[in-house]
């Protein structure tokens, strides 16, 4: 219940209250994330179920990072907003701090003293009274940006430290992750793949479109049948992966090729999950297109995701909803490299992509059709 409890806690931090917070309280906030992404990591080698408890931890571990990396770059923003102010008053900030020292240094005999006399003396008394509290109030205004400016480099300082054991931290939960997976035993399987003639139906297809159909041909006699009906959750399946949509079905690259799915940008090694409970129809290389999982979810209905490094688990197994299928690709930025870009917004990191796929009666369909791909998975 904690784990569960740690992991909604991320995922709804990292929506519209990370918004909400000013820059310090998020970097704050993201550090707290992390510890509490280590205690669960501590708390999934008593779980019973290792691979789920592992599996929230490795997305409780992403969140937090995600999350030190949108705070760093807030702090690094407003940081840079203050010292640019602060340079560009410099003049005024100088002219204030001689007032502010004129006016305590000078010795309170000194002050009543007017050549005009006694009522000059009250006329300035009068002026002096109503200037010191805008000076005052110009003052504590600077000392506050100031102290903020410290507080922030300050945070930025230690961000090193919190992105180094959050790194190490996600590293260990994806290794112990892979070896819980391994260790599997207890998923039902619907039917055991026949690799020759997998081999067979790979060897003679030459697009996704000839091997998914030969798959669903394959299927006829042997595999058990399915009552499974996830119909009603069409449009609010969230994407099996932490991203951004960079192109959507139908959409032309750059090269002017268009594509019957979505193509999502990931960091590097994210993790790829089930988006439902589903059977592995097939995982492994296929084509040109890197490690692929297709997965039914329903009779007649295939979730195609390709562009993984790693996949997980054996085609027949029956997944639950939330099971992990794989790890996308790419190097993990060094914390150098994190730390350079807190100051970019433009999604930099995410450097990986994976291509999904929505198949409904041996056709393509439109992802948005399933999946809520308005919305950073």
């Amino acid at each position: 219940m904690k784990l569960r409890a740690t992991l909604l806690g991320l995922m709804l931090w990292g929506g519209s209250a990370a918004a909400e917070t000013d820059p310090a309280d998020a970097a704050q906030d993201a550090a707290l994330l992390l510890e509490q992404a280590g205690v669960a990591l501590s708390e999934a080698d008593s779980a019973r179920d290792r691979v789920r408890a592992l599996t929230a931890t490795v997305q409780a571990y992403e969140a937090g990072l995600a999350a030190m990396r949108d705070g760093l770059r807030r702090v690094s923003t407003r940081e840079g907003q203050l010292t640019a102010q602060l340079r560009a008053r410099e003049d005024e900030i100088a002219q204030l701090l001689g007032v502010l020292q004129t006016i305590e240094t000078s010795e309170p005999p000194v002050l009543l003293l007017h050549p005009a006399g006694p009522m000059g003396a009250a006329r300035s008394a009068m002026m002096l009274a109503e200037v010191t509290p805008g000076l005052n109030a110009r003052a504590q205004q600077l000392a506050q940006d100031l102290d903020e400016v410290s507080t922030l480099r300050t945070l930025q300082e230690d961000a090193a430290q919190k992105l180094e054991y959050g790194l190490a931290g996600v590293q260990k939960a994806r290794s112990e992750l892979s070896q819980a997976i391994a260790n599997r035993t207890d998923l039902p399987k619907r039917f055991t793949e026949d690799p020759v003639r997998t081999a067979i139906l790979i060897s003679s297809t030459e697009t996704l479109d000839g091997f998914a159909s030969g798959l669903a041909e394959m299927a006829d006699g042997e595999i058990s049948s399915s009552s499974a009906d996830i119909s009603g959750r069409k449009g609010a399946l969230g994407l099996p992966v932490q991203g951004l949509v960079l192109r959507r079905a139908g959409e032309a690259d750059a090269a002017g090729i268009k594509r019957d799915g979505v193509i999502v940008a990931t960091r590097p090694r994210a993790l790829v999950t089930s988006p439902t409970a589903a059977t592995i129809r097939y995982l492994g290389p296929l084509l040109d297109l890197g490690n692929v999982v297709i997965l039914e979810p329903q009779p007649d209905t295939l979730f195609v995701l390709s562009g993984l490094q790693e996949v997980y688990g054996e085609a027949g197994q029956v997944l639950p909803e939330g099971a992990p299928v794989g790890l996308m690709g790419g190097a993990a930025p060094e914390i150098g490299a994190i730390l350079s870009l807190s100051g970019d917004g433009t999604g930099t990191d995410r450097t990986e992509t994976l291509y999904i796929e929505v198949r409904e009666g041996g056709s393509p369909v439109d992802p948005d059709e399933w999946f809520r791909t308005d919305k950073d998975g």
